[in-house]
C-alpha cells in the first residue's frame, strides 16, 4: 500500500480512536509513516509521540493495547479514523476509559439571529 498520499500536507497526520463495537471515541492521536506501516503491519495502534519525539506503541506501558478492526481516510486523505478493540479497558493515561471527559459547558445558546 502507498502511504505517502497521507503525508502530502504534513509529516503527522491526525488519527481519531474510536471503540469499535460503541462507536465511541477513545482517543486522538498522531501518526507518522513509520508508525502508521507499523500498525498496519502488527494490527495494532502504533504512534508518534510529539512531546517525546518519538515512536510508540499504545500500551507497552499499561498494556492496554488497541486491536486494530478497521482503518479509514477522510475525503482529504490527511486524517484517519480507526476502529479498535480497546485491550485492558482505558485508552486514556489518566485512566480514564476515553481522554474526553473534561466537558466543556456552554454559558448560551445563541440563535441564528444572535450570530449574524
Amino acid at each position: 500500500m502507498e502511504l505517502d498520499k497521507y503525508f502530502i500536507k504534513s509529516e503527522l497526520i491526525p488519527a481519531v480512536i474510536t471503540d469499535y463495537k460503541t462507536n465511541e471515541v477513545l482517543m486522538l492521536a498522531y501518526m507518522s509513516k513509520e508508525s502508521l506501516e507499523l500498525s498496519l503491519k502488527t494490527g495494532e495502534t502504533w504512534f508518534w509521540s510529539r512531546s517525546r519525539k518519538k515512536l510508540w506503541h499504545k500500551g507497552e506501558t499499561s498494556g492496554h493495547v488497541q486491536k486494530i478492526h478497521k482503518m479509514y481516510s477522510d475525503c482529504d486523505n490527511d486524517t484517519l479514523l480507526i476502529e479498535v478493540e480497546q485491550i485492558g479497558g482505558t485508552a486514556c493515561h489518566t485512566g480514564s476509559r476515553s481522554c474526553f471527559f473534561n466537558e466543556i459547558s456552554l454559558e448560551k445558546k445563541y440563535s441564528q439571529e444572535e450570530i449574524k
